[in-house]
């Protein structure tokens, strides 16, 4: 048993489940303001078109109710109520589209910054290959030299 705990311990606290548990807070805060926007504001510009109240009072009515005189309902009405399932696709997009947008801009930065590592690396190797010639002709001047004075020294 201690065993299994100590496991657990170790499970928990790498860096993984914390980012993890991390993302899943901010997520369902993320779809708390999605549900907003919809709720609070997509929804009242569609009901202008459709004049219900809000999308999910949209509904298909296969049966209406029955009411007896005094307008109480004797039996239920059967209806298909599409409104909150057209409310869960327009969540689910925006949600989609935003999480589209920031992996786009994530991977957009990824990529800048692999391509400035690159370049960075290439600048200093270029520096690297420079340097190294101008020591080389450094030495095979050197050597020149050294050769016509040897070639100077054996015709005295």
């Amino acid at each position: 048993m201690k065993k299994f705990f100590s496991d657990f311990k170790a499970f928990a606290l790498k860096g993984n489940i914390i980012d993890m548990a991390v993302g899943v807070v901010i997520g369902g805060a993320f779809g708390k303001i999605v549900s907003s926007l919809v709720a609070d504001i997509i929804s009242p510009l569609i009901s202008l078109a459709t004049g219900k109240v809000t999308l999910t009072d949209l509904k298909w009515v296969i049966n209406p109710a029955v009411t007896d005189a005094a307008g109480n309902i004797t039996q239920a009405e059967t209806a298909l109520t599409y409104g909150n399932f057209l409310q869960s696709i327009i969540d689910f997009l925006i949600i989609a589209f935003s999480i589209f947008v920031v992996i786009r801009l994530m991977m957009k930065a990824q990529e800048k910054m692999e391509s400035l590592i690159k370049k960075e690396k290439e600048e200093k190797e270029e520096e690297t290959e420079e340097e190294a010639p101008a020591e080389e002709k450094e030495e095979e001047t050197e050597l020149a030299i050294l050769k016509e004075i040897r070639d100077l020294m054996k015709k005295e």
